[in-house]
């Protein structure tokens, strides 16, 4: 039997957080409750989840710190929980690293959909091959993307010298999908509907600021992009090698 995928959830508020580990332990998930960013912490200093579900308006510390501190010492996708009215906390979560969002309250069928789509975007890519050609697959799991290689086996961005640089699970989510299209225009919509995310239209600025957070990490000057480039009315384009091509 496959062990439980164990997830997180941390609220303020007791029968919140309650109700929604009730649900998810129906579903088949390890689950550990926490009331803030301090419990957050002591549980994964020893067991490290993999994935978090996070209340971004708490009395003690807001969500938002928690997701900063939390993407600083593992890489962990977390979708946020936040209030209707807080379109920029949303924005900002984003742009710090979390994987997905929705408004409090929940429907709780909805978040079960994206607790899972988080997972699948972020489960380590399983390849096939036979022993007479493993080197040839191997070499095929590395793409180029700028300055760095992008390894889908293991799920890992690396430089030149085997430094790996953290990605988020939508992060690399759209690096498969450019590195399965090169040289082909993708429209907000197409990269969305492709790395299987959210297909709202409020998300296509969440899109922006992957690419934007990509950037920094593959472009040799990210205010000049060369290998991820935007395509004016069309979305993006990914040119391996930086070409015009």
């Amino acid at each position: 039997m496959t062990q439980s995928q164990h997830i997180i959830i941390v609220d303020d508020e007791a029968p919140a957080r309650e109700m929604v580990g009730d649900y998810l332990k129906m579903h088949g998930f390890a689950v550990t409750l926490c009331d803030g960013g301090k419990s957050l912490r002591g549980v994964i200093e020893t067991n490290v989840p993999d994935l978090v579900v996070l209340d971004l308006n708490m009395p003690e510390e807001d969500g938002l710190s928690i997701i900063r501190d939390l993407k600083s010492r593992i890489n962990v996708p977390v979708i946020m929980l936040t209030a209707t009215a807080s379109p920029i906390d949303r924005v900002v979560g984003l742009e710090l690293g979390a994987d997905d969002y929705i408004a409090k309250p929940c429907e709780l069928r909805e978040l079960m959909a994206r607790i899972r789509s988080v997972l699948r975007r972020s489960a380590p890519v399983k390849v096939a091959a036979p022993e007479a050609t493993s080197t040839k697959a191997e070499k095929e799991q590395l793409v180029r993307f700028g300055t760095k290689w992008l390894d889908l086996e293991a799920q890992a961005l690396r430089d030149d010298e085997g430094n790996e640089h953290p990605l988020t699970a939508s992060e690399f989510g759209l690096l498969k999908v450019f590195a399965a299209n090169p040289k082909r225009v993708l429209s907000r919509e197409r990269l969305l509907e492709l790395a299987n995310a959210r297909d709202a239209e409020a998300f296509d600025r969440a899109v922006d600021l992957r690419i934007m957070r990509i950037r920094r990490k593959i472009e040799i000057d990210p205010t000049k992009p060369a290998v991820i480039r935007t395509i004016r009315g069309g979305g993006y384009l990914f040119s391996p090698t930086g070409d015009k091509g």
